[in-house]
């Protein structure tokens, strides 16, 4: 795995990607020093986050897409940008929650923990009903750390009955938009699309 993170980007969309990528670690720095040390913690979450696509080596544009959209929501939330303006959170909500649907079915393909919609009878249907599901799962989730943000972490988080619902049918629609794009966003080189390496899974050679 260190051996594919370290190599060098091909072409000018992975050198973008990566530069996204160095934004957000120079971010760790910045929000720590101005906004403080849960600031920074949040990068540090978002380049973990980012550098997932790396690894998976998927499409360019889909790496540029999700590291900007991971970029830009951070950076949102660290500069209160949800509470000063709270019509910039459903948006977000729509395009990061998608675009984090969509990575996570491309990483549990994969492990081969699902199958890829491609080997199915229908793949089109087949990838939109899985990255929705996850999309929608993965708001909960979103909502739950922000109730316990809200009451264990930071007073200021915002929460409320409509908010959550808002974010759980903007964070829904983007996840069906991203699973109707999923043959584009997952059309990969072949040896991209391969499994991942019994090292890199964690299981035994």
């Amino acid at each position: 795995m260190t051996r594919v993170l370290l190599r060098p980007p091909s072409g000018t969309a992975e050198v973008v990607a990566d530069g996204l990528r160095v934004l957000a670690v120079i971010s760790i720095v910045v929000a720590g020093i101005g906004w403080g040390v849960l600031s920074a913690l949040s990068f540090v979450s978002a380049v973990a986050a980012m550098l997932v696509p790396r690894v998976l080596r998927v499409r360019p544009a889909f790496d540029i897409a999700f590291c900007a959209a991971v970029l830009v929501s951070t950076w949102s939330s660290v500069m209160g940008i949800y509470l000063s303006t709270r019509w910039w959170d459903l948006p977000m909500h729509f395009l990061t929650n998608g675009l984090c649907a969509a990575m996570l079915y491309v990483v549990l393909v994969r492990l081969r923990v699902l199958a890829d919609a491609e080997t199915l009878p229908r793949p089109v249907l087949s990838a939109t009903v899985m990255v929705t599901a996850l999309g929608l799962a993965i708001g909960v989730l979103w909502e739950l750390f922000e109730w316990f943000g809200l009451n264990y972490i930071d007073p200021e988080i915002f929460v409320g009955y409509v908010d959550t619902i808002g974010d759980l049918v903007q964070g829904g629609l983007g996840s069906l938009a991203a699973g109707l794009c999923m043959r584009y966003l997952a059309g990969q080189p072949r040896r991209a699309r391969e499994p991942l390496p019994a090292a890199e899974t964690g299981r035994a050679a």
